[in-house]
């Protein structure tokens, strides 16, 4: 007698690796990357320029990290001395690790996990300065630069700071009136962090830091 073929159980995201918080008091905290398409984590270089960068504005700042993936973004900011942090993700299962991630770190108070579409979040909330500091790092095949940088301008604090990460040969623009404060181009990536007007603002360099 012929036995039907026997079905496997459904498995979660397989994990495709991590990354590591570089710096503050979570320093080394390794971080699951789980193969989920679009997925593609800031590099070690990148992020390490980026909170260079912004150092001297994260103690008690209020984060959004808005394509949060592997919470690498929003997760470093507050080891590094942000209040708080929001991350939106739109996977339930990433979403859920990223809630578990903020439980071992004993950082509930201080991380919300939201399980939304990014645009679609943005677009329920009121158009209230609720953040200084967003970060927006969408999946490169989705090209929604432009509609999430419409959406979040809204949410940021006067003289807040809004970074965008995209392909090297695809840059998407800045805000209208907001300065580009600095960027880096790496073969896999362009980071351009700018700075919103309102508040006296800090010392802009709009020259590229070029690398290989």
């Amino acid at each position: 007698m012929n036995r039907p073929p026997r079905q496997r159980p459904s498995t979660p995201a397989r994990a495709a690796g991590s990354v590591r918080i570089i710096g503050g008091r979570w320093r080394g905290t390794r971080l699951p990357v789980p193969d989920i398409g679009g997925l593609r984590p800031t590099s070690d270089r990148v992020r390490e320029t980026l909170f260079n960068w912004l150092q001297p504005e994260l103690p008690g700042a209020r984060v959004l990290d808005l394509f949060a993936g592997s919470g690498a973004l929003g997760l470093e900011a507050v080891s590094r001395g942000a209040a708080r942090a929001v991350l939106v993700e739109r996977d339930a299962a990433q979403a859920s690790g990223l809630r578990g991630v903020a439980a071992r770190l004993h950082a509930e108070g201080e991380v919300q996990v939201v399980q939304d579409d990014a645009i679609r979040w943005l677009a329920g909330r009121p158009a209230m300065p609720d953040f200084d500091i967003a970060f927006l790092d969408p999946p490169f095949d989705a090209g929604l630069w432009d509609a999430a940088v419409l959406g979040v301008v809204p949410r940021l604090a006067a003289g807040g700071w809004l970074y965008l990460e995209s392909p090297p040969d695809r840059i998407p623009a800045g805000p209208p009136g907001w300065t580009l404060h600095r960027q880096l181009r790496t073969a896999q990536a362009h980071a351009a962090l700018y700075r919103g007007p309102g508040r006296g603002g800090a010392d802009t360099l709009a020259a590229a830091d070029p690398a290989p």
